[in-house]
Formats: C-alpha cells, sequence, structure tokens
C-alpha cells in the first residue's frame, strides 16, 4: 500500500490533491468541531499527534492547528495545549414544510438581522419571471444577513415590486420580517411555491455568513402570492448547513403498483 494511500484513510486527506495538506487537516478537524467530536471546553489533539494522525510533518499539523485557531474554533493555551472554544447554537434553526409561512414569520421574530443592501432596480430576467413582470418594471432589492445567537445562519436577497416595497422603508426592513410588513401594508399572503437546492459560498456569501470560501450553503428560491395568486415577494435564501435544518414528515403510501413516501399534510 503506497503512502499516499494510507495517509489518505488515517485522517481523510489525500497529498495527490491540489488543496494544501494542513489545510485538509484544518478542515477535517474543523468538521470534527462542527460535528461536536471535539466539544466546546474540550482538548484537541496536540501537534505530534495530529501529525502521527495525518502522517504529516509536525509543521504541517502546526499550521493546519493555528488556522482553527486564527478563524476561532480553538484557543491555544502555553503548556495547556489546545481548547476547543466553538460553541455551536443550542437548537438548529429548522423549517417545516408544514405551516411553512407561519415558520418563515416565526423565524424572523426569533433572529437578529443586519441589512447589507436597499435599493430600487430592474428585474433580471430569472425575478421578472418569478414576480411575472417586464424588464423594465422598478424592483425592491434588498439583501439581509440573519443571525442566530450572534451567529450568522442566512443571507437572504428579496425582491417585491415597487409599489409593494415603497410602503416601508430601510429601517422598517432591518427591523421586522417582510412577511409582516407585507401584512402591514393589507397584504394577505396566501401560499408560496419554492425550489431547494444546493450551492458553494462565494466572495460575498462566504465572508458574510463567517465560513470558508466555496463552503457548501443550502439554497432555497421562494415565490410568495397573496390570494390572488399575485407574487408579492420573490427570495433567495442562502443557509449555512451547520445552522439550519429543513424537515419533513413522510408516510409511506401504496399506490397502484408499489409503495412510495409521501410528505405528510
Amino acid at each position: 500500500m503506497s503512502a499516499e494511500v494510507v495517509k489518505k484513510n488515517q485522517g481523510s486527506i489525500d497529498e495527490r490533491l491540489p488543496t494544501p495538506l494542513y489545510h485538509q487537516i484544518y478542515l477535517v478537524l474543523r468538521n470534527r468541531i462542527l460535528k461536536d467530536e471535539y466539544p466546546h471546553n474540550s482538548r484537541l489533539p496536540g501537534e505530534e499527534e495530529v501529525a502521527r494522525q495525518f502522517g504529516v510533518s509536525r509543521i504541517t499539523a502546526k499550521r493546519a492547528i493555528n488556522d482553527l485557531a486564527a478563524d476561532g474554533f480553538v484557543v491555544r493555551e502555553r503548556g495547556r495545549g489546545t481548547r476547543v472554544t466553538y460553541l455551536a447554537p443550542a437548537t438548529p434553526v429548522r423549517a417545516n414544510v408544514e405551516g411553512l409561512l407561519e415558520n418563515l414569520l416565526e423565524m424572523g421574530l426569533k433572529t437578529e438581522v443586519e441589512l447589507l443592501e436597499f435599493d430600487y432596480v430592474l428585474p433580471g430576467e430569472e425575478v421578472a419571471r418569478a414576480l411575472q413582470c417586464e424588464a423594465d418594471d422598478e424592483v425592491q432589492r434588498a439583501v439581509r444577513v440573519r443571525r442566530l445567537e450572534g451567529e450568522p445562519f442566512s443571507y437572504l436577497t428579496t425582491h417585491v415590486p415597487a409599489h409593494i416595497g415603497r410602503s416601508y422603508g430601510r429601517d422598517d426592513l432591518a427591523a421586522r420580517p417582510l412577511l409582516s410588513l407585507l401584512e402591514r401594508d393589507g397584504i394577505v399572503v396566501s401560499s408560496a411555491e419554492q425550489t431547494i437546492t444546493a450551492i458553494l459560498a462565494d466572495v460575498e456569501t462566504a465572508p458574510a455568513l463567517r465560513i470558508e470560501l466555496g463552503s457548501a450553503l443550502l439554497r432555497i428560491d421562494r415565490i410568495v402570492y397573496d390570494q390572488q395568486d399575485r407574487p408579492v415577494e420573490y427570495i433567495t435564501a442562502l443557509y449555512r448547513s451547520d445552522f439550519y435544518q429543513y424537515r419533513m414528515m413522510l408516510s409511506r403510501v401504496q399506490n397502484e403498483k408499489v409503495k412510495t413516501w409521501s410528505p405528510v399534510g
């Protein structure tokens, strides 16, 4: 068995990859911390142990641990080793398929928000299609970051028709959930259509969410409709996977040929 394969099996790193070994080790250790394999206030293995575990030099192991410290996951204490300082939220934010709109409003009330952008723009093709408007129809665009217990967990980009957006200002949007502002303006929200995909954090979203460039994010595109089935909001929400869970209850259903899983409700 070659040395590079042994290294991969020992510590889930591979020297054949373009990513430097110290950064591969950093990612493995960070993932263990996020999964609570190294819980808050526990001791991280020392440089020699990390070097032995991953089959690398002590200098490489030291650089990986130093990067963990620089990013706030651990603290290095002289004579005492390295202590894990990362503290996961007690309960991740959860969203259900059932009661979707009510859950969205509750989430907005329980979290803190930072308004990054607020402006009136012309819609691109995607936004125009979602809001069923023309390319020269002005829309109100806002970008917000939501935080739970001080940690950012979602990056939200919303578009609403201009005549709706002008019913509230940037201070309103920084203080209240958008759904509550729509209802304040007399809009009765009745349904929503959404698509769930995955995306990688880019140069804008990564620093805003305090994650590494290229980290996996859950992406939810949602169109919200009023009682007349008119779109009143289009939102693209990017969620950190370590802070957000999407839950769906399923039941086993027998159709004409086979048994399948079907959403409850």
